[in-house]
Parts: C-alpha cells; structure tokens; sequence
C-alpha cells in the first residue's frame, strides 16, 4: 500500500506540534511589515508577532504562496518514491491566489517529471476557508494517512467537513477587520464610536456580520447563542483564540457547559489570519446545519 501525505500552507494554523508528530508539511505565508520581511512559523512565533503587530501603526501585509514554493514542496515530498498521493488543502481562493498557484505548480511539477504521472497523484483541495476551519480538517487527514486510510477515503472526509464547517468569531480591535474589508470602513467606525462589537461568520469563503453587540462582556454569550443553535449534535468543534488566553479559556468553558462535551483543539490564530483580524480574537469552528 502506498503512503499519502497532507499538505497545507500555514494559514491552517495548527500547532509546530502537531505539524511535526503528525508529518504534515506547511508552507509558510511571507509578511512585510513595513520595510521588514518575516516568515512566520520559521523565525518567529505567534507571539512575537503580535508584539511586531502592536508595536507597527499600519497594516502587515501578506504575500500568497507561489507557484514556486508549492512546486518546491511537491518536489520535495515526490523524493520519497514511497508516496502515492500528496492531498494539499489551501486557504481559501476568495481571499488569496494560493489555491490556483498549487493547481499551475502541480501542471508544472507534472511537466518536469512526466514519469511521476504513473506512480504519484496530487489532488489539490481548496478549503474556501481560514485558520481553523480547514486547520482541523488537516490534522484529522493526517492522522487518518498515518493509520493507513485510503487517499480516497481521507479526500471524501476533508470534502464532507469543509462543506458544512465555518467559523463564528469576533475581533476585539476592528482596526485589522477594517483595513481588510471583513467589515466596511462604516461599520467598524459605528462599532467604535458607539462600542459595537460585530460577530463575523466565514462561510464558503464569504465573511458576513451575523450581529452587533454592545460591549465585549457580550460577545462570548452571542457566539455561544449561535454555535449551539446551528452546531450539527455531537459534532467536534474547535476554539479559535489569539493572544488573550482569557478569551480563549472563557469561551472554551462556556461552549462545554452549553453542549456537554469539550473542544477537540485549540488554534491560535497566526500571522496570516491576524493581519486580517487582529490578534485578539475569540471564536468556534463548529459543522452546521445552515451549512
């Protein structure tokens, strides 16, 4: 039987841990803030970032991972003759160009190495979504790869959870959300003059303000109200979280006690994901009925 591996890039946001004991390999987003150059995930962790974050007055800006730097990775699993399927699951393709720079570099990997044609496939998977909404989807293919569930198997499985899986969140400082367009210039100067707080859902790679609530004491009771109306019954769920472990733990504790049972992870948001949201966030991916 051949062996399959789970590729991403690293907005998926899982843990150097679970990156490492699990073999899956990540690709990492470039970050320029202002004159500088970071590779998040390589030199320098979630929290370092977001103290360059807070000491920066403008916006960080992102680079997509390119055609390059998939065929790179794709050249670089292919050395392992033992591999037959290479499964890449991308951030979604509304909001950057990574997923389509995968699907040319796997036509240009195949180009070079038409030999590769007979022995190895690579099927390109874009997850219309962010952080942890695929993140999950990742870590759960890779387990399943390195039990030795069937490439076809593991596809059909990513599929299923990304069609009915999205995030609801809210970012506690607008000013990133602003500058990215989640929520219009309008909407957040309202929300800051009148302390509003919106409660944002990605879904399908679309973001939407399903609320505005007043006060941050709020937020967590409002997502907590939404989650566990749509959330799908005995379904896993995630916590999504930044830099305020608070935040993290009060919604971890909250959602537990509203449906009975506890999260399945807990992903900190990294620098792709908070140059679009901010740092201080909290959220659940949850499957959805509405979905």
């Amino acid at each position: 039987m051949g062996k399959t591996v789970i590729l991403t890039d690293a907005a998926c946001d899982i843990s150097r841990e679970q990156e490492q004991e699990l073999g899956i390999k990540i690709v990492p987003f470039k970050v320029a803030v202002g004159d500088k150059s970071y590779l998040p995930r390589v030199d320098i962790d979630n929290f370092e970032f977001y103290k360059v974050m807070d000491a920066y007055e403008g916006i960080p800006a992102t680079s997509q991972v390119t055609t390059l730097d998939w065929f790179e990775a794709y050249e670089e699993l292919a050395q392992d003759k033992e591999i037959t399927d290479i499964i890449n699951v991308t951030i979604s393709s509304h909001g950057s160009a990574t997923y389509n720079n995968a699907v040319v570099a796997k036509k240009d990997f195949f180009s070079k190495y038409k030999e590769r044609e007979q022995d190895l496939n690579i099927h390109v998977i874009d997850s219309d979504n962010y952080t942890g909404v695929y993140g999950y989807a990742v870590v759960q293919a890779a387990i399943k790869a390195n039990n030795g569930v069937p490439a076809t198997q593991i596809i059909a499985f990513i599929n299923d959870w990304l069609k009915s899986a999205y995030v609801l969140f809210a970012c506690y400082n607008l000013k990133y959300a602003k500058k990215s367009g989640r929520i219009s210039a309008a909407a957040a100067f309202a929300g800051e003059l009148l302390g509003l707080k919106p409660i944002l859902k990605i879904s399908h790679g679309v973001s939407s303000i399903l609320k505005k609530v007043r006060g941050e004491k709020a937020i967590i009771p409002t997502i907590l109200e939404i989650a566990k109306d749509d959330m799908i019954p005995k379904t896993p769920y995630v916590i999504i979280w930044g830099s305020d472990e608070t935040l993290k733990n009060d919604i971890a504790k909250a959602m537990e006690k509203a449906v009975g049972y506890p999260p399945v992870d807990y992903i900190q948001v990294g620098a792709a994901v908070a140059c679009n949201a901010g740092h201080r966030v909290a959220g659940v991916v949850i499957k959805g009925k509405s979905e």
